[in-house]
């Protein structure tokens, strides 16, 4: 009988830590994607050319997320925090955004014990490259391919640039911290 108890405890135990540990996943998500909504769409939000198109750094933070959370749920924060702020400033751009933050979350690793790794430097140049052809690929479908590539091309340069450098310098201030090792812990 007793054993049968000590068997229930453990299991209570156990989905007690992984119901615990789903919740602080979801809340991290939700909370990311707040942050990369505002940083998108309010914070440092520099509109360019006449398509609705602009420049921000909340990719920085959706590298961020992709460093930290599983590849699911960084994949969430990144499309509900770019489609919304979208919704919320440039609408019309809003399905190719949901498409394109969750790729460009792909090439991150959440794996070890820093944010900034090699991996993860050079994650933000191929970043601006999937970020750059997806938006290309958007704009010629809204806007028509000659006016496409030139306007996709600069606005993809100079917001990945941004969202690299954002990244690296916070990616390193919470290295310094271990941040990376107390998330989620």
């Amino acid at each position: 009988m007793s054993n049968n108890i000590h068997t229930q405890n453990l299991s209570t135990k156990a989905s007690s830590t992984a119901s615990s540990r789903q919740i602080r996943l979801l809340t991290s998500t939700a909370i990311f994607a707040a942050m990369i909504t505002l940083m998108t769409a309010y914070i440092c939000h520099v509109p360019v050319g006449v398509n609705g198109g602009y420049v921000h750094f909340g990719d920085g933070l959706i590298y961020i997320a992709a460093t930290l959370l599983p590849t699911p749920y960084a994949l969430a924060a990144a499309a509900i925090g770019g489609g919304l702020a979208d919704l919320l400033t440039a609408p019309m751009w809003t399905v190719a955004t949901i498409i394109i933050k969750m790729v460009i979350t792909i090439p991150f690793s959440n794996k070890g014990s820093k944010i900034i790794t090699p991996r993860n430097v050079i994650a933000t140049g191929i970043a601006f490259l999937l970020s750059g052809t997806g938006y290309y690929i958007a704009e010629a479908i809204l806007f028509g391919t000659e006016t496409a590539f030139l306007m996709s091309l600069s606005g993809s340069l100079v917001q990945s640039l941004g969202s690299a450098i954002v990244f690296i310098v916070l990616g390193l201030f919470l290295d310094k911290l271990n941040f990376k090792n107390k998330f989620l812990a």
